[in-house]
C-alpha cells in the first residue's frame, strides 16, 4: 500500500479512533485514502495482549474505512524516541505519502501521547530532507493534532455527528479495552481500568456533544494546529445553530 490521502499516528492502539475517528470515518466516507499507524502494540496495558490488540485494531480500522493498519516497535510504556524510531517513522510517511497527518496531543495524561507527538513532529519534517534516510523524500502538508485525556483550546473543531455511530462501533472494536455502549467490555476477566469504565464512555461522548456546541453542531472533534490554517472563504467558518 503506498499514496495514502490522511494518515493517523497514535502511540497505542485506540489512541486515534478514540481522538478522531469521526473524522477519519468522514474523510474516508468522501473517498480519501485514509491508513492508521499506531507507534506501539500496546504491550505494557494493564488490559488484553499485543496480540487480541492487533486484531481489535484491525477490526476498528475496517469499520472506519481505512486503507491500511500498520504498527512500530517504539516500546509501550517508555516510549523511545531516538534516531532508530525516527528512521522507522521517516520510511512509512516516504512509503505512505500522507499530505494530511494527525498526530497525538503535545502533553498529556499519559507520557507516552507526548513522546509520540515530537517523534511524529519531528519525523515529519526529517522526512522531507533528501540526504536523511532512504526512499524519496515527502513532508506532509499539514499536521493537526487530535484531544485525548487533557484538554486544550482547539484550533478547529470537526461536526462528526453524522460519523458518529461509526466511531462508537469503531471503540466497540476493542474489546478489551473500552466499555461497550451496551455494558462492560467483552474481556470480563481484566482488571478494572478507567478506559474501560462506564464514567469514561460516557465522558467520550459528552466532550464531543461539549465541542459540538461551540459551533453549532450536535457532536464534535477538537483539533490543534502547529500555525495558521489558511481559509479561502471566511464565509465557510459561520457556525450553524442557534445563536
Amino acid at each position: 500500500m503506498s499514496a495514502v490521502d490522511v494518515l493517523a499516528i497514535g502511540a497505542h492502539p485506540d489512541d486515534v479512533e478514540l481522538g478522531c475517528g469521526g473524522a477519519l470515518a468522514q474523510l474516508a466516507r468522501a473517498g480519501r485514502r485514509v491508513a492508521i499507524l499506531h507507534l506501539t502494540h500496546g504491550e505494557a496495558g494493564t488490559r488484553g495482549t499485543p496480540e487480541a490488540r492487533r486484531r481489535e485494531a484491525a477490526r476498528a480500522g475496517e469499520i472506519l474505512g481505512v486503507v491500511e493498519v500498520a504498527f512500530l516497535d517504539c516500546g509501550d510504556g517508555a516510549m523511545r524516541t531516538g534516531p532508530a524510531e525516527e528512521e522507522a517513522l521517516i520510511a512509512e510517511l516516504r512509503r505512505l505519502r500522507p499530505e494530511l497527518v494527525f498526530a497525538p496531543t503535545p502533553a498529556d495524561r499519559h507520557p507516552d501521547h507526548g513522546r509520540a507527538h515530537r517523534l511524529t513532529v519531528d519525523s515529519c519534517f526529517y522526512a522531507g530532507l533528501a540526504r536523511r534516510g532512504a526512499g524519496a523524500p515527502h513532508r506532509p502538508a499539514a499536521l493537526f493534532t487530535y484531544m485525548q485525556h487533557d484538554l486544550f483550546a482547539p484550533a478547529f473543531v470537526v461536526d462528526v455527528t453524522a460519523a458518529w455511530p461509526v466511531k462508537m462501533a469503531a471503540l466497540d472494536a476493542y474489546e478489551s479495552q473500552i466499555h461497550k455502549g451496551a455494558g462492560a467490555p467483552a474481556d470480563r476477566s481484566g482488571p478494572p481500568t478507567k478506559v474501560a469504565s462506564r464514567e469514561f464512555r460516557l465522558a467520550v461522548e459528552g466532550r464531543a456533544r461539549h465541542f459540538g456546541t461551540l459551533i453549532g453542531a450536535e457532536l464534535g472533534e477538537a483539533f490543534g494546529a502547529l500555525g495558521p490554517l489558511a481559509v479561502a472563504d471566511p464565509w465557510q467558518l459561520l457556525p450553524r445553530g442557534l445563536r
